[in-house]
């Protein structure tokens, strides 16, 4: 490999190929996606699916899906279903699905072992009881009184755990390490706790289940994987992953040659965006949010909704890297990754969102034009369409101004401006309600300069976009924004992070109209509406009214 090759690969990649060329794991490579059941996937759970489907892909690995769904009071059949689709939706393949739940049977067999070994014991304090004999990092725990319990006890007590008559709370199983480790985690961690609630595969056959930090390193371990990638939070917690990799393979002497192994990256932090799960999910109950998919919404299937493409989304991810340093990434680049991708994909019409009405005075009433549209500048095999042009259309209400400053180029009385893709045109006056809204503009238009005939290059300042009044369709238009006012709202610590959300994070327009080329749009295509953003169908549109989310504006308008 050339030395300019060796230094476009991320730090896990230099890793991965170290070990093949040391020929670790008989030149295997397996990864697993193992995430919780719990919510829906975010952005940053993204980041981690293209490091661990990626790596498998690009060296002839094997990634897995498994979830990890050892806390049944909290996981639900129906976000298992949602982690697949989103994974397939950015376009990766697993080879097997896994759960957790897979291995109760042998995590429970390896927790008796090391009962017997004597390196656990059943602790029966209060979580408040454990969590204060811990100590501090810089200051040695104390003893459970129950450390030394004999281990036949210990052994019949953690039976008892399973058979539904301990209260939740009342009874732990705690791995026995050392209590003065300057690393927390070895610090005799709970491996055991007592749930009741039926598990969403297992139903009650279980009462007591297993921490994270004890199924998942064995649940590695049973699968093969050989690169455990991870994000950074959880390199304190890699010791003690090692540690109990240690203590299985004691019991397990054919398995001398492999261990699977952890490395870390730095997670995904956006502005602007809220990642706790937690969070969202408050978001979600408390209705702050109109479900998971919320276009406004950091998750995959929100982001899927507002128009996000998973090309736009691995683009993006490939940009900003894997380090192992922590930073916060301006949303903008996201932003920017999907203007980039619809901009040679997304075809260009006309919309108007806030319409108000233009009469061509000296038009002729029942003449219907059909100008031609260019529908991708980028890409001329996409062709053009025809959009029907009459006497009456809509204009966009901020594209006139009856007494403008100097340098505002649009429709003003007196002021010639070209509409797209058709004539230049004079504003001649204004109808006006009773409260001095404009119902209407007129406006006289040169038969001379048709788009493509000799004097259509007379210049003008001035273009607008527009839809025919007859030929034009109804459409909802729903014109989303950031979701919170501040860059860091996780990082707001005295105040809620609810008064952080931006009242203008959704605007929806509902008198917008569209051209009648949109007529057969369906859920989820998306349109480059022209001067407006890119936007994209939305699955609440019915056949009498389409609805379309704004996915992005043409421009970074937050910039300073």
């Amino acid at each position: 490999m050339s030395e300019e090759c060796k230094k476009s690969l991320n730090f896990i990649e230099v890793i991965v190929e170290k070990d093949l060329a040391e020929g670790k794991n008989a030149g295997k490579i397996q990864t697993r996606f193992p995430p919780e059941p719990n919510g829906y996937l975010h952005i940053g759970h993204a980041k981690a699916i293209c490091m661990d489907f990626g790596i498998a892909q690009k060296y002839g690995g094997v990634c897995n899906l498994r979830f990890d769904d050892t806390n049944p009071s909290k996981e639900e059949v129906e976000y298992v279903d949602s982690i697949k689709e989103d994974i397939q939706w950015l376009g990766y393949k697993w080879e097997n699905i896994y759960y957790a739940s897979d291995y109760f049977p042998q995590l429970w067999a390896f927790a008796v072992q090391l009962i017997k070994a004597g390196k656990a014991y059943i602790d029966e304090q209060s979580s408040e009881e454990i969590a204060r004999q811990k100590g501090t990092p810089t200051q040695a725990g104390i003893h459970s009184p129950y450390r030394d319990r004999p281990v036949a006890e210990n052994l019949r007590l953690f039976e008892q755990m399973n058979t539904g008559e301990i209260p939740e709370g009342a009874r732990v199983l705690r791995a026995k390490i050392d209590m003065a480790n300057p690393n927390m985690h070895f610090r005799d961690p709970v491996i055991y706790r007592v749930i009741h609630h039926p598990h969403h595969r297992t139903g009650t056959a279980w009462k007591a289940y297993p921490m994270y930090d004890f199924a998942h390193g064995q649940s590695d371990y049973f699968e093969g994987v050989t690169h455990s990638i991870c994000t950074l939070e959880f390199e304190v917690h890699r010791p003690l992953y090692d540690w109990f990799i240690e203590q299985l393979k004691a019991f397990r002497p054919e398995d001398a040659g492999y261990r699977p192994q952890q490395f870390e990256f730095n997670r995904l932090n956006l502005t602007y965006t809220m990642m706790s799960k937690r969070k969202l999910l408050q978001l979600v109950q408390e209705e702050l949010v109109c479900g998971w998919d919320d276009p406004r919404m950091p998750t995959i299937t929100g982001l899927r909704r507002r128009g996000y493409t998973p090309e736009a989304i691995r683009k993006f991810i490939d940009k900003i890297g894997y380090t192992k340093f922590e930073a916060t990434i301006d949303v903008a680049l996201l932003e920017h990754a999907i203007r980039e991708d619809l901009n040679v994909k997304a075809k260009r019409v006309s919309a108007v969102i806030d319409p108000v009405r233009l009469i061509l005075v000296n038009y002729p009433r029942e003449t219907v034009e059909m100008m031609e549209a260019v529908n991708n500048p980028e890409d001329e095999s996409m062709g053009s369409h025809e959009i029907a042009f009459t006497r009456e259309l809509f204009i966009e209400r901020e594209d006139f101004m009856e007494d403008a400053p100097k340098k505002f180029f649009r429709m003003t009385p007196g002021q010639e401006v070209r509409l797209k893709n058709a004539y230049i045109v004079k504003c001649t006056g204004v109808k006006k309600d009773e409260e001095g809204k404009i119902e209407e503009i007129y406006a006289e238009y040169d038969p001379e300069t048709k788009s493509g005939m000799p004097e259509s290059n007379r210049k003008v300042k001035g273009t607008l976009h527009w839809v025919s009044a007859e030929y034009s369709l109804p459409a909802e238009v729903r014109l989303y924004d950031r979701l919170f006012s501040v860059e860091n709202p996780s990082e707001e610590k005295d105040t809620d992070f609810r008064e952080h959300l931006n009242p203008g994070s959704l605007i929806i327009k509902t008198d917008a109209r569209v051209e009648k080329e949109l007529e057969n749009a369906k859920p989820l295509d998306s349109f480059q509406f022209q001067r407006l953003g890119y936007f994209n169908v939305d699955p609440d549109s019915t056949a009498g009214k389409l609805v379309f989310n704004r996915t992005v504006s043409l421009k970074d308008s937050k910039k300073a």
